[in-house]
Protein backbone atom coordinates (compact mmCIF):
# COMPACT_ATOMS: atom_id res chain seq x y z
CA UNK A 1 0.00 0.00 0.00
CA UNK A 2 1.38 3.48 -0.82
CA UNK A 3 1.33 5.41 2.33
CA UNK A 4 2.21 8.52 3.58
CA UNK A 5 4.32 11.25 1.85
CA UNK A 6 7.42 12.22 1.71
CA UNK A 7 9.35 15.05 -0.36
CA UNK A 8 11.85 14.22 -3.74
CA UNK A 9 13.90 15.88 -5.91
CA UNK A 10 13.05 16.09 -9.93
CA UNK A 11 16.34 16.02 -12.19
CA UNK A 12 16.02 16.22 -15.30
CA UNK A 13 11.87 14.81 -15.36
CA UNK A 14 13.54 11.49 -13.19
CA UNK A 15 11.33 11.44 -9.99
CA UNK A 16 12.98 8.48 -7.58
CA UNK A 17 10.73 6.72 -5.61
CA UNK A 18 10.38 6.28 -1.52
CA UNK A 19 12.15 3.20 -0.67
CA UNK A 20 9.07 1.87 1.16
CA UNK A 21 7.25 1.95 -2.36
CA UNK A 22 9.83 0.29 -4.04
CA UNK A 23 8.15 -3.37 -3.46
CA UNK A 24 4.60 -2.37 -4.63
CA UNK A 25 6.27 -0.70 -7.90
CA UNK A 26 8.27 -3.53 -9.42
CA UNK A 27 7.87 -4.14 -13.43
CA UNK A 28 6.57 -0.97 -14.02
CA UNK A 29 4.12 1.64 -13.01
CA UNK A 30 1.58 3.92 -15.73
CA UNK A 31 1.39 7.89 -15.25
CA UNK A 32 -1.39 10.11 -16.22
CA UNK A 33 -3.04 13.80 -15.23
CA UNK A 34 -4.52 13.77 -11.56
CA UNK A 35 -7.56 15.53 -11.15
CA UNK A 36 -6.36 18.57 -9.06
CA UNK A 37 -2.90 19.69 -11.10
CA UNK A 38 -1.27 16.50 -10.13
CA UNK A 39 0.45 13.41 -11.73
CA UNK A 40 -1.66 10.02 -10.80
CA UNK A 41 1.11 6.97 -10.12
CA UNK A 42 -0.45 3.48 -10.77
CA UNK A 43 0.50 0.15 -10.57
CA UNK A 44 -0.71 -2.21 -13.44
CA UNK A 45 -3.19 -3.72 -10.95
CA UNK A 46 -4.17 -0.44 -10.44
CA UNK A 47 -4.48 1.10 -13.52
CA UNK A 48 -6.18 -2.09 -14.98
CA UNK A 49 -9.03 -1.41 -12.61
CA UNK A 50 -9.43 1.82 -13.67
CA UNK A 51 -8.99 1.14 -17.58
CA UNK A 52 -12.15 -1.01 -17.11
CA UNK A 53 -14.44 1.00 -15.06
CA UNK A 54 -13.70 4.11 -17.23
CA UNK A 55 -14.11 2.14 -20.94
CA UNK A 56 -17.75 0.42 -19.27
CA UNK A 57 -19.04 3.74 -18.80
CA UNK A 58 -21.49 5.06 -21.33
CA UNK A 59 -19.31 7.25 -24.09
CA UNK A 60 -22.33 8.93 -25.32
CA UNK A 61 -22.29 11.01 -22.04
CA UNK A 62 -20.32 13.70 -22.28
CA UNK A 63 -18.71 13.99 -18.82
CA UNK A 64 -17.78 10.02 -19.82
CA UNK A 65 -15.85 10.94 -23.01
CA UNK A 66 -14.18 13.88 -21.29
CA UNK A 67 -12.88 11.35 -17.87
CA UNK A 68 -11.40 9.31 -20.93
CA UNK A 69 -9.87 11.67 -22.58
CA UNK A 70 -8.10 12.87 -19.26
CA UNK A 71 -6.65 9.59 -17.61
CA UNK A 72 -6.42 7.69 -20.81
CA UNK A 73 -5.41 10.78 -22.82
CA UNK A 74 -2.50 11.35 -21.29
CA UNK A 75 -1.22 7.81 -19.83
CA UNK A 76 1.98 6.63 -20.49
CA UNK A 77 3.71 3.43 -18.97
CA UNK A 78 7.11 3.80 -17.51
CA UNK A 79 9.86 1.24 -16.89
CA UNK A 80 10.75 1.72 -13.16
CA UNK A 81 14.61 1.62 -13.64
CA UNK A 82 16.86 0.09 -10.98
CA UNK A 83 17.64 2.65 -9.20
CA UNK A 84 13.86 3.33 -8.48
CA UNK A 85 13.63 6.23 -11.32
CA UNK A 86 10.79 6.97 -13.39
CA UNK A 87 11.18 9.57 -16.28
CA UNK A 88 8.15 11.90 -16.21
CA UNK A 89 6.92 12.92 -19.77
CA UNK A 90 7.52 16.35 -20.18
CA UNK A 91 3.70 17.07 -20.71
CA UNK A 92 2.74 15.77 -16.98
CA UNK A 93 5.69 17.48 -15.91
CA UNK A 94 4.30 20.75 -17.12
CA UNK A 95 0.71 19.92 -16.41
CA UNK A 96 1.62 19.25 -12.43
CA UNK A 97 3.68 22.37 -12.32
CA UNK A 98 6.85 20.03 -11.42
CA UNK A 99 10.27 21.18 -11.88
CA UNK A 100 13.62 20.77 -9.54
CA UNK A 101 11.39 19.18 -6.38
CA UNK A 102 8.16 17.09 -5.92
CA UNK A 103 6.21 15.98 -2.65
CA UNK A 104 4.56 12.20 -3.37
CA UNK A 105 1.68 11.17 -1.62
CA UNK A 106 0.39 7.72 -0.65
CA UNK A 107 -2.93 7.01 -1.80
CA UNK A 108 -3.77 3.43 -0.75
CA UNK A 109 -3.52 1.61 -4.56
CA UNK A 110 -1.92 4.28 -6.17
CA UNK A 111 0.52 7.96 -5.12
CA UNK A 112 0.01 11.38 -6.22
CA UNK A 113 3.04 13.63 -7.22
CA UNK A 114 2.32 17.59 -6.30
CA UNK A 115 4.46 20.15 -6.82
CA UNK A 116 5.47 21.72 -3.39
CA UNK A 117 3.38 25.17 -3.92
CA UNK A 118 0.18 23.04 -5.40
CA UNK A 119 0.25 19.94 -2.19
CA UNK A 120 1.06 23.19 0.17
CA UNK A 121 -2.31 24.94 -1.38
CA UNK A 122 -4.46 21.17 -1.24
CA UNK A 123 -3.53 21.15 2.40
CA UNK A 124 -4.83 24.57 3.33
CA UNK A 125 -7.81 23.71 1.61
CA UNK A 126 -8.00 20.17 3.97
CA UNK A 127 -7.51 22.47 6.71
CA UNK A 128 -10.00 25.04 5.73
CA UNK A 129 -12.70 22.46 4.73
CA UNK A 130 -12.22 20.73 7.90
CA UNK A 131 -12.10 24.10 10.09
CA UNK A 132 -15.23 25.68 8.25
CA UNK A 133 -17.58 22.61 8.56
CA UNK A 134 -17.11 19.84 10.95
CA UNK A 135 -19.58 17.69 8.97
CA UNK A 136 -17.51 17.65 5.50
CA UNK A 137 -17.19 13.79 5.75
CA UNK A 138 -20.09 12.75 7.37
CA UNK A 139 -22.30 12.17 4.40
CA UNK A 140 -19.28 9.51 3.20
CA UNK A 141 -19.42 5.94 4.46
CA UNK A 142 -15.74 5.34 6.10
CA UNK A 143 -15.30 2.46 7.65
CA UNK A 144 -12.17 -0.10 9.05
CA UNK A 145 -14.36 -3.04 7.92
CA UNK A 146 -16.70 -4.09 4.86
CA UNK A 147 -20.70 -2.87 5.40
CA UNK A 148 -21.30 -6.65 4.91
CA UNK A 149 -19.63 -7.12 8.42
CA UNK A 150 -21.59 -4.65 10.19
CA UNK A 151 -24.35 -4.91 12.48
Amino acid sequence: MFLGQTQSTVENGRLPFPTNFKEYITGGVYVTQGFDQNVLVLTATAFQELYERIVSLNMANPAARMLQRLILGSASFLEVGEKQLIQLPEALMKYAGLSSEAVIVGQGDYMEVWSPSQWKMQQQQIVDALASNADHFAGLIITTRSRQNSI
